[in-house]
């Protein structure tokens, strides 16, 4: 697999926030879905791996209608990431929508196509740059956040003339009550069908200001990441998911990248960097991480970051540093840092 080509996704913090609001360990959904634990901490992943994580997500759940719906209302505003904050203080619902379709290039796997014709507003789910469709929960977050956007923008009780889905959802009369419309399984699409006259209604949410500000830098992040990640973060990114097992070298991670040795760390040079360099921050950054976290014995956090004994990682950690683990531990970690 080509990573560097591979679109990446980043999991915003507040999905893990979310989770664990519904009583689910984050550490236990990435247990469940086979994945280092730094997919909390530095959650950028493949398309397969996030995929994994929807559907470790729904196996913890239960039913998938209650996993559903738990995260969509529960996720509190203050916990949206800056593309989903802009739809919130949208104009209207109509520029809401327009703003979700857009800044959804910035999760590949997702593509929202907005059809407004006659009554109704359309939007289908469709995926891209992935031959695989996406978990049944996932599917289901999308559309029902669509319209709990609609809800907490406007402030009013809006519901969906009609929702299709081509998979089983669980608790089909749980979702007709959440969406307040019939719901339909086995269908040939993933649509959200809205009432066309809802998009005209203002959001009480508008924030003129606020939109200014993060317009321009959201446009410039979707343009980023359209040409793609450098080399430097792709390699890092690489290392941090790669610690734990065991020995690597460049050689192993120019494979990953199918190119040679001497090609990555040309490009690395290039970017002013090398191998070594990452390497030793991939692991100090990963250390402070895990250290911060008091459910983690230092043993297991050495094993963590790739050191076989536990004493190569004190040395380490002593460089970098000036402490040991165990007394760096006790200044910095407070007792928020148990949660992941």
């Amino acid at each position: 697999m080509n990573l560097h080509t591979t679109k990446c996704i980043k999991f915003p913090f507040g999905f893990w926030a979310g989770v664990e609001q519904l009583g689910i360990a984050p550490r236990d959904v990435a247990r469940q879905a086979r994945l280092p634990l730094t997919v909390i901490t530095e959650p950028k992943v493949t398309a397969e791996e996030y995929f994994a994580i929807w559907q470790a997500f729904s196996d913890l759940t239960g039913d998938i209608a209650k996993g559903i719906i738990g995260l969509v209302t529960g996720f509190e505003t203050a916990q949206y990431p800056p593309d989903v904050l802009a739809t919130y203080h949208a104009r209207d619902y109509r520029d809401a929508l327009g703003r979700m379709a857009r800044y959804k290039q910035m999760c590949p796997p997702e593509k929202l196509l907005i059809t407004e014709e006659g009554e109704a507003c359309t939007i289908e789910l469709e995926w891209q740059h992935t031959e695989k469709s996406g978990p049944e929960i996932l599917v289901g977050i999308t559309l029902a956040y669509l319209l709990e956007l609609g809800r907490r923008g406007t402030g009013q009780a809006l519901n969906a003339r009609s929702v299709e889905f081509r998979e089983p959802m669980g608790d089909v009369q749980m979702l007709e009550a959440y969406f307040g419309c019939p719901v339909h399984i086995g269908t040939n699409r993933n649509r959200l069908t809205l009432q066309r006259r809802d998009l005209d209604i203002p959001f009480t949410t508008y924030n003129e200001e606020l939109l200014e500000m993060l317009t321009p830098v959201l446009d410039r992040k979707l343009s980023e990441k359209q040409i793609g990640p450098s080399m430097t973060e792709t390699v890092k990114w690489i290392i941090k998911r790669s610690l734990m097992a065991g020995r690597l070298d460049i050689q192993s991670v120019a494979k990953e990248l199918n190119m040679s040795d001497r090609t990555l760390q040309r490009r690395l040079t290039e970017e002013g960097t090398s191998f070594k360099h990452l390497l030793t921050q991939a692991r100090h950054e990963q250390a402070r991480e895990y250290l911060a976290d008091p459910l983690l014995d230092i043993k297991e956090v050495a094993c963590l970051v790739g050191y076989e004994d536990q004493n190569s990682f004190y040395r380490a950690f002593r460089m970098w540093e000036g402490d040991t683990p165990s007394h760096w531990r006790s200044a910095n970690a407070g007792p928020s840092h148990g949660k992941v």
